[in-house]
């Protein structure tokens, strides 16, 4: 669904700040920081600030618009329409593998038939060794 969809039916306003940002995470080759995003936003547009961008990534994510991660303690985002994903990160090299949704289905099912703990399991980061540098 468009976000200027879901952002009218809750009552939203799609402000000309607010379709920059979106545009921006539209646009933006995987996920994407609130400076990222401040920075090519400069000069495009008035009355924005780092407290504007923040602000509108957490309504964006509160309405299941952007999905939020952290890499090295910085908050990153991407749009939802990417989907639920995982990253797999080598702490040798550093290179970064996208892991599918599936793969953890098995602990998920685990978690809830052995503990009955019902796990979000739909955006993590697991770091370990790639293939190349074991």
């Amino acid at each position: 669904m468009s976000c200027s969809i879901v952002l009218k039916d809750k009552g939203y306003r799609l402000t000309p700040q607010r379709r920059m940002i979106l545009d921006i995470i539209h646009a933006a080759e995987g996920h994407i920081s609130a400076d990222e995003i401040l920075s090519r936003l400069e000069g495009k547009i008035s009355g924005i600030n780092k407290s504007t961008v923040y602000r509108t990534l957490e309504l964006m994510e509160s309405l299941n618009l952007v999905v939020r991660s952290e890499f090295g303690g910085v908050k990153v985002y991407h749009h939802s329409d990417e989907g639920h994903h995982h990253h797999l990160v080598c702490k040798k090299c550093g290179r970064e593998f996208h892991c599918d949704e599936a793969a953890f289905m098995p602990l998920k099912q685990s978690l809830r038939k052995k503990l009955g703990f019902e796990a979000d399991l739909s955006h993590h980061i697991v770091r370990g060794l790639c293939r190349d540098c074991c």
